[in-house]
């Protein structure tokens, strides 16, 4: 069974990848000893608790993945930017607010990883995801008039829309209603 699974890591190679990519992030550094060491516990991972095959939702495009990071990375500097003006501006509490927003896609993949993706942008954090709505709650910071949560909403249907394009089949893209 063990060697079954070991045959069957070259087919998530890419998520191997991501692994090691993850683990360098929490770790803090690109370095022999971290890639080495997050490819080892990607490994024993993905041996010891298999995923259920997920590759019939997924199809990379290299250049709208590649559009998709550097927004992400943009989106990501710009709130920090602004998270930590709220933390030292003097004047009132910036208000705050917990909002739904449902997705386009009814993938538990895109609910989740869209849920991620906007948990690590700070300001904003997923509070409860409902699988059957396909729904995430989020607590937003500066969002206290209808306006701003309107905005909220949008950068997180962006933020799915922009992941939908970047590794979304056809049909996940037709579901949504983005073809």
């Amino acid at each position: 069974m063990t060697s079954r699974r070991l045959r069957d890591l070259r087919h998530s190679w890419l998520w191997i990848v991501l692994a090691v990519a993850l683990w360098c992030l929490l770790w803090g550094g690109i370095d022999l000893q971290n890639v080495l060491g997050g490819a080892l516990v990607a490994v024993i991972v993905f041996v010891l608790f298999p995923m259920p095959p997920m590759g019939h939702e997924l199809t990379l495009r290299p250049l709208r993945f590649t559009l998709f990071l550097l927004r992400f990375v943009y989106d990501l500097c710009e709130s920090a930017l602004q998270v930590g003006w709220y933390a030292i501006r003097p004047g009132p509490q910036v208000p705050s607010s917990v909002i739904a927003v449902r997705m386009a896609s009814r993938s538990d993949l895109f609910l989740t990883a869209t849920g991620v993706l906007c948990t690590l942008i700070p300001g904003s954090v997923v509070v409860e995801a409902q699988r059957a709505t396909g729904t995430l709650f989020m607590h937003v910071i500066g969002a206290g008039t209808p306006e701003e949560v309107e905005a909220a909403r949008d950068r997180v249907h962006a933020q799915e829309g922009r992941l939908l394009w970047a590794v979304g089949n056809r049909e996940v893209l037709e579901e949504a209603g983005l073809r």
